[in-house]
């Protein structure tokens, strides 16, 4: 990521790209959320070693990006032994959830900071959700966070909400760690969420995606540096990044729930989405793949402040609303 060309300098002993911080000067953010990168940037630059910890307090501050949403309550819990914030909007049915996973590079972001695009969804959607927070690499690399969905997803079950009311949505690596729950739920020959949304998502554990160079300029927060850093905080554990539940892009999707994929064409993650749909296809799965334009990395985080958020949410509610089960 683009500020984590800085963070994981530090982190790894790496040092400056003096072209990409020319690029950075000379590429302005055209959107709020554009400018937050922006501006994360300039803070990682100026405390090169900025902790850990003080770099997940930054992150939090993903959450400005997004407009409050009205008529949305919210109630910290926990689900099957996972923490997190179950968001309940007024007249929404308690009976379908949404189980949110946050992006951050599998190390970053929380509850707190994906909240209000959690209550924007649910309440288009006429549903509840809970963001989960889920175990953070380094701490707790790869499996960990597919461990605490699978949880989230068994209590669920187990406390009366039908699994095919159950939808999964993930942003950046939060989408790794959705599409990845489910195919080892595929795997484990149980039951599975009725759908899966996917929002700009981030599954190539193996770096090599054409767009992270090709849309350098127009992306304001991915690098190809920075992503190898996270990969290789996500896979300290030893995972290969080639094994399926890592790195999706090797999956058999046969059996896999309809899914909906968004991701913006000049966000330097673009050709995972477009792979991920392509592979979804060639197993037969329902995909639903909307494409936007000129617009940053998890954008839909801009809701309630930028016109193509709030028309991707409202996209989004219309495929979930139409793949909903007839109630008898």
């Amino acid at each position: 990521m683009r500020q984590w060309c800085v963070i994981l300098r530090h982190l790894t002993g790496r040092h400056g790209d003096s072209a990409h911080t020319l690029a950075m000067s000379i590429n302005q953010p055209k959107d709020p959320l554009g400018a937050i990168y922006a501006e994360w940037t300039q803070e990682f630059v100026a405390h090169p070693d900025m902790s850990l910890r003080l770099m997940r307090w930054v992150f939090e501050d993903w959450q400005r990006a997004t407009a409050e949403p009205e008529d949305v309550t919210y109630q910290s819990t926990e689900i099957g032994g996972v923490a997190g914030i179950l968001v309940k909007p007024l007249d929404a049915d308690s009976g379908q959830m949404l189980v949110v996973l946050h992006g951050g590079g599998f190390a970053l972001g929380s509850s707190a900071s994906h909240r209000k695009l959690a209550g924007h969804l649910a309440r288009a959607f006429g549903a509840y959700a809970f963001v989960a927070d889920f175990r953070r690499a380094p701490e707790h690399p790869y499996p960990a966070q597919i461990e605490d969905t699978t949880a989230v997803f068994e209590a669920l079950a187990a406390g009366g909400t039908a699994p095919a009311d159950i939808t999964f949505v993930g942003d950046s690596a939060g989408a790794s760690i959705a599409i990845a729950t489910t195919l080892k739920l595929i795997g484990d020959g149980g039951a599975t969420p009725g759908r899966v949304i996917a929002i700009s998502p981030w599954l190539d554990m193996e770096n090599s995606g054409s767009t992270i160079e090709s849309n350098n300029d127009t992306d304001f927060l991915i690098t190809r540096e920075g992503l190898q850093g996270n990969i290789d905080r996500y896979l300290s554990g030893g995972a290969s990044p080639t094994d399926p539940l890592v790195n999706p892009l090797y999956a058999d999707f046969t059996g896999f729930p309809r899914i909906y994929i968004t991701a913006s064409d000049t966000e330097s993650l673009y050709a995972d989405a477009t792979r991920l749909a392509e592979r979804a296809r060639r197993a037969g799965v329902d995909v639903t793949f909307d494409v936007a334009s000129g617009e940053q990395h998890v954008f839909p985080l801009l809701a309630g402040r930028l016109s193509a958020a709030d028309a991707s949410i409202a996209a989004m509610a219309a495929w979930y609303r139409a793949a909903k089960p007839l109630t008898v």
